[in-house]
């Protein structure tokens, strides 16, 4: 039982620093994308322009997401006034409130996206210790009851199994400690990337209702 133990968290812990290592370079580059598209948006200003290079730009940048999210809304009622010809079709249609919804969807997708795989840390961290936990009370509870069937006193004969029922509960932490860690890590990272996100959305919507659809 305490080796079986010890080869469920050896196999959690593997697949947590899998993660781990996954997760610090998606959101590394998330990032520095975001970074890097919100200086090109204010030194460009002409999203005509910064539509076309966000569809040429292959990798996932979420700021870069929401940025063609509410562009293509905002295309979208522009052609649909110009075609109809009707001065009061934005409101018909919903106008500002369409773009923010499409936005807001866009972001929506972005964080659960970023948010991937943190949950399966979050348990790695609350579950690991009462799982190693359970390997040491199982291994040191064998070591007694060989003890008890053996009819001696002696250390010699339970100091191999106590040490291997102790062992659980190390490899319990160990597993346990950089899963919390990475998890607060990544959580803060995101809250970050999703400000971010809350920011530019709001300079985009008031962009978008001063000079298109005013």
């Amino acid at each position: 039982m305490v080796q079986g133990v010890l080869y469920i968290l050896a196999a959690v812990s593997i697949a947590s620093w899998a993660i781990i290592v996954y997760k610090a370079r998606q959101i590394r580059v998330a990032r520095v994308a975001c970074a890097r598209f919100i200086d090109h948006f204010w030194d460009t200003r002409n999203l005509t322009e910064i539509a076309k290079t966000c569809s040429e730009n292959e990798n996932s940048n979420p700021v870069a997401e929401v940025f063609k999210a509410g562009y293509q809304e905002l295309v979208r009622l522009r052609n649909k006034k110009k075609s109809s010809g009707e001065a009061g079709l934005t409101t018909e249609l919903g106008g500002i409130a369409n773009v923010e919804r499409a936005m807001r969807r866009a972001m929506s997708t972005e964080r659960t996206r970023l948010e991937k795989s943190l949950t399966f840390l979050a348990t790695v961290a609350s579950t690991t210790p009462f799982i190693g936990l359970f390997g040491t009370v199982w291994g040191i509870m064998n070591s007694f009851l060989g003890l008890s069937a053996a009819k001696t006193t002696s250390i010699q004969a339970v100091a191999p199994g106590i040490s291997e029922a102790l062992i659980a509960t190390a490899m319990g932490l160990a597993a346990a400690i950089p899963a919390l860690v990475a998890y607060n890590h990544f959580a803060g990272r995101v809250r970050l990337i999703s400000i971010d996100m809350d920011n530019f959305a709001s300079e985009f919507l008031n962009i978008a209702e001063r000079h298109f659809l005013s």
